[in-house]
Formats: structure tokens, sequence, C-alpha cells
């Protein structure tokens, strides 16, 4: 008589379990070791100052970055040290030195100044008020320190694109944005914009904090039009760096992507 035994029994169960549990350690091990390199890159001022600031350690240079707590866009959130971190660290493949770069959403300045650094040529953009503090905070990190000379420009999402960035001067190779996208009613807008920087050729580096729903379904409408690729995760601070590229008219849907955003301009969509 064969007696059965279930899988669960099995020797070779509990050695895959192992080895996927073996396998979730290592990732989680991975996931802190890198995070802790990222945040170790950041310091606080020994001594007080009248004037509040953070302090991070990025291309050999000390960064100094004056927040404002009032708000959002002038606080330096976990997600723009992603970034910083993950374009210093990866200049061989994603070399920035002579690059058209533009940063939306740019807030405090701090990917832009690391890009700067860096050697781009690099245009920091943000909403209105925030621009005094953007450009306090770059002119304080790059005079005198960096190959170009980075611009600051208003940039308020879907707003006057064609005015203020007609398409024939767009020729950005990079567009960088971190945490540009949580609960707010601009999300049609912030695509919209995405959508017009690039060209054919641009690659756009996209560090985003998982939140809502919201986040989820604006990713699927991103890839409506561009083409995703995630290129590392961060759970334990449930962040996600993307790489995306614009698809082709072709492959994107000319008609339908002129209708999409022909209504997108009209009336906002809720994501």
């Amino acid at each position: 008589m064969i007696k059965k035994t279930s899988i669960y029994s099995h020797p070779l169960f509990h050695r895959l379990m192992d080895q996927e549990a073996q396998k979730e350690n290592r990732e989680d091990d991975d996931d802190k070791e890198v995070v802790a390199q990222i945040m170790a890159r950041c310091f606080v001022p020994t001594l007080i100052t009248t004037a509040s600031w953070e302090g991070f350690h990025f291309v050999g240079q000390e960064i100094r970055i004056t927040e404002a707590t009032d708000c959002y866009g002038a606080v330096v959130w976990p997600s723009a040290l992603v970034l910083c971190y993950f374009l210093e660290t990866n200049v061989k493949q994603y070399n920035m030195v002579d690059k058209n770069v533009i940063e939306i959403g740019a807030g405090t300045g701090l990917v832009s100044i690391v890009a700067s650094l860096l050697g781009a040529h690099v245009t920091a953009t943000d909403l209105p008020e925030l621009l005094g503090n953007l450009q306090y905070n770059i002119s304080r990190n790059t005079k005198m320190k960096c190959r170009h000379l980075p611009q600051v420009k208003e940039l308020s999402w879907g707003v006057a694109l064609d005015k203020n960035f007609p398409r024939s001067s767009n020729n950005f190779d990079y567009i960088l944005a971190a945490d540009v996208v949580y609960a707010h009613p601009f999300l049609e807008e912030l695509l919209i914009t995405f959508d017009h920087l690039c060209k054919e050729t641009t690659v756009i580096f996209w560090v985003m904090k998982f939140r809502l729903e919201k986040e989820n379904k604006f990713v699927d409408r991103f890839k409506e039009l561009f083409d995703l690729e995630e290129i590392s995760s961060f759970p334990s601070l449930n962040i996600k760096l993307y790489k995306a590229m614009k698809k082709n008219q072709r492959s994107a849907g000319y008609p339908q992507r002129e209708a999409w955003k022909t209504k997108a301009v009209s009336s906002r969509l809720s994501l």
C-alpha cells in the first residue's frame, strides 16, 4: 500500500522554502544596506546658526540646503536622496557631463545641484513661490564648482508649455523627477508636462514613493505614453526608481495620444 504524504512534509519543499526565505532575507539586507549608505550622506550641522540648514555629501562636495518647513516642495524628501545617490554611483552608465538636463518639481534643488556637480547643463524648475529658495540653494552650492552654471525657471505643470518650453528648443537628454506624484490635483498636468518635454531619445529618471492608490493609477497612465523600467526598489522606504523613454508614435497610437492630450487640457481627469 502506498502511503500518501503531503507536499508540505517533503524535504525538497522545505529546502525550496528555505531558499526563498534566504533570498528574501538577502534582498532585505541588501535594501537596508543601500538605504543606510544613502542616508549616511546626510549630516546635521554641529553649530547652531541663525539660518537652519541640512547638510549632504555628494560628488565630493558638502552641500548645504535651506528648507522651508511650511511647504512640501521646499523640504528634502528621501526620494531626492535616492536619485542623487543613483546619479553619483552610475556615472559610467549615465554620464551627465555636458548633457542637457531638466528637473521638474526641483523643490530645494538638491537633485539639480548634484546633476550640476556631475557636469550637466541643468535647468531646475518649480512653482513661482519656490523659486527664491531654489535659486538660493543652487547658487550657494554650485558657484565656482560646476562646469556649467545651472538655470532656474518657473514651470507650472501643464501651463503655457508651448510658450515657456517650445518643443523646437526642448533638447533634453535627461528629465529628473523625485517625489512629484502624491495626493495633489495636478497629476494629469504632470503627465502632459512629461510628454511635452520629452523627445524620442530623452531618458526620464523618476523616483516615487508609494503612499496611496492614486500612485498606482498614475503609473498605469504613465505606461500608456512611456516605456517604463523599474531600476531599483527600496521596500523599507516604499520607494521605487524608474527609467522611462517615450513610446514611438505608432506604438503609443498617435491619434489617440493627441485626443488624450486635448481632453486632458480641457478637463482634469481624476486619477
